[in-house]
């Protein structure tokens, strides 16, 4: 645990490994929002948290050093890597989510066409690079030739496996920069041990959208469904309605690296406090 890092318990509940970030849409004051205790000094016993610190840049190392420190992680090395990287999850929910391919070498303009048809959306196997548009929808094999060649030069891109996904147009919310992915009716989804505790606009900045109770209600069913397949304790599913009507699970994620996007904090705190509430009082 570094400096600008504390462990914290809110309102006698939950365990939360927290440290600033810099980063709005994922920093949150949790002494502003609930009764907050640390741990006791001397106090040796392994206690399970949430790490709120940003992104890890080597999971299964910092979960190890935190086990010495009497931290456990909430989400397992195994159960991390199943959330946050698309070979992870994708096997699990593949009728759920456009069809996807990955490669650990940089494939060929002909080796892509030859599995899928344009356009297509390319992208790491953790993400896109600032959602760029020229790095990520290809409509062509001039598109895919240019994406091809700049892809391990992007310091975001570099680094992870290519994915290549099957394009569905999606119903678009805007469209404000020619060189950005347009924003979509996207929504991203918090669960809790396959419980449902939060939800927001993914596209939190720009033009308001928000889901009807009808369109809620599918977008959910989706979810949940993705959610108990792939079984992680803290976990994020992105979903978007397509041109159809139709909704469709865009990715998962590790909860404890996710921001909050148009979710509210406080609502998905206090969920899983009452959450874990009910948990301890059923094994009393």
């Amino acid at each position: 645990m570094s400096q600008n890092q504390e462990l914290i318990q809110l309102d006698n509940t939950l365990w939360i490994l927290t440290g600033a970030t810099g980063i709005p849409i994922y920093d949150f004051n949790f002494r502003s929002a609930f009764p907050c205790r640390q741990r006791e000094w001397g106090n040796t016993d392994v206690v399970t948290a949430v790490g709120r610190i940003g992104a890890f840049d080597d999971y299964a190392t910092q979960y190890a050093e935190l086990l010495k420190e009497g931290i456990r992680l909430v989400n397992a090395p195994e159960e991390h890597l199943r959330a946050s990287q698309l070979p992870g999850w994708y096997p699990l929910i593949e009728n759920l989510t456009p069809r996807s391919q990955w490669y650990e070498e940089i494939p060929t303009v002909v080796q892509i066409e030859s599995e899928f048809e344009w356009p297509v959306f390319i992208k790491g196997v953790r993400q896109t690079s600032r959602h760029q548009r020229k790095l990520s929808i290809v409509e062509s094999a001039d598109d895919c030739r240019f994406v091809l060649k700049h892809y391990q030069a992007d310091s975001i891109l570099g680094w992870q496996s290519l994915v290549v996904r099957e394009y569905f147009p999606l119903r678009q919310v805007e469209n404000p920069q020619a060189d950005r992915i347009p924003s979509s009716f996207e929504f991203r989804t918090f669960w809790w041990h396959g419980a449902y505790v939060g939800a927001g606009r993914y596209w939190w900045e720009g033009q308001r959208y928000n889901w009807t109770e009808s369109e809620k209600t599918d977008a959910l069913e989706l979810a949940a469904e993705a959610a108990k397949r792939v079984a992680v304790p803290f976990l994020v599913i992105d979903l978007a309605m397509t041109n159809e009507g139709n909704w469709t699970v865009i990715e998962c994620n590790d909860g404890q690296e996710s921001g909050y996007a148009g979710a509210s904090p406080i609502g998905i705190w206090q969920n899983i406090i009452d959450l874990e509430r009910a948990s301890r009082r059923d094994c009393e």
